[in-house]
């Protein structure tokens, strides 16, 4: 038998972002531990704006395991919260709204600014801007990177893959001090329970750094000529990939155009200061859809109309802070409105 550290990580109450918490738990395990053999665990929801202080017990219910490489025998554990009986979910608990579909497939492209003393990397202390941006996406060199950006990025990407977590890749972004990663997943729950550990990884890593990760949409302000920052959400379901067709793929963009204010309503705070219609979005009160248009709301790869209308798109709408649990919830019930007779 040995000692496992157990991080539980969970998501609060506070709105309308939730922030990610967690606490350590050590039990004896043969081996590494499966989640059937995980327990639930209590915690002061009065401390998280989960519950009030009179009642405040909530539980955490394993959903997801990973090995922890920066700890001997580490875990960690996504949860869900719920209520006291540990059955119901709790008001807060976005996941439990996905639809059960092991055929939705999601790959989620998280951006993000690295921030020190209150600017981004590679921004001036004093104030004012560094070079326009131009040569900063994908980029190479120290006047382009910064000498601790990449060192970061590289370690959160190691720790992702010690994970298990299916890292797809990383890459500069268009503004000084932006960077990306891609988390692709199987089934309607895991891409998003992934983007959450993957998140937690990079803010828990960049505290030796004394960075911040800024996930905010348009943390520069929208009246700067300085990009935004989006979680650009790829999907599709069996019948998009295996059937599809022309008549199928309008009815869906019809659907789309139908809820897109229920869309833009879960796909984070101030999405109206990213989504203006420049630097590569559509204004946020439009809907439309293109082939290779990352000025549209929907981007249609070319590999989709050249497979006959099948294969997956690009949700280019969410930003950057929303919660993945919401956009696949969303993306799955507005799926489901379309016949696929």
């Amino acid at each position: 038998m040995a000692k496992y550290k157990l991080e539980y990580i969970w998501l609060d109450g506070y709105e309308p972002v939730p922030n990610l918490r967690g606490k350590t738990q050590i039990k004896e395990f043969d081996a590494f531990p499966k989640l059937e053999q995980l327990p639930l665990w209590n915690f002061d929801g009065s401390s998280t704006r989960q519950a009030e202080g009179r009642s405040s017990d909530c539980v955490l219910k394993p959903v997801a395991i990973y090995p922890d490489s920066t700890r001997k025998n580490g875990a960690l554990v996504m949860c869900e919260v719920m209520m006291p009986d540990g059955k119901t979910p709790h008001p807060s608990n976005s996941r439990a709204t996905i639809l059960d579909d092991p055929g939705a497939w999601f790959g989620f492209e998280q951006e993000y600014f690295l921030y020190q003393d209150g600017v981004p990397l590679g921004f001036p202390k004093g104030g004012g801007f560094p070079f326009p941006q131009g040569e900063y996406y994908t980029g190479v060199g120290y006047k382009n990177v910064g000498d601790v950006a990449r060192e970061i990025v590289e370690e959160h990407l190691d720790l992702c893959l010690d994970a298990g977590i299916n890292h797809e890749g990383i890459n500069a972004e268009v503004a000084k001090g932006q960077w990306e990663f891609q988390i692709f997943g199987k089934g309607s729950k895991n891409a998003a329970d992934q983007v959450w550990v993957a998140r937690y990884l990079m803010m828990r890593l960049c505290e030796k750094y004394q960075v911040d990760i800024v996930w905010h949409c348009k943390p520069l302000g929208k009246d700067v000529d300085w990009n935004g920052s989006g979680m650009h959400s790829n999907f599709s379901t069996t019948h998009l990939r295996e059937v599809g067709g022309k008549e199928y793929f309008e009815a869906l963009m019809a659907a789309f155009d139908k809820y897109k204010n229920e869309h833009i309503a879960v796909y984070g705070p101030d999405n109206h200061l990213r989504l203006t219609g420049l630097h590569e979005t559509q204004s946020i009160d439009k809907f439309n859809y293109g082939v290779a248009n990352r000025g549209a709301s929907i981007r249609v790869p070319h590999s989709f109309v050249n497979n006959g209308y099948k294969g997956y798109l690009e949700d280019r709408r969410p930003n950057s802070q929303a919660d993945p649990y919401k956009i696949a919830s969303r993306i799955l019930q507005t799926i489901a409105t379309v016949p696929t007779k």
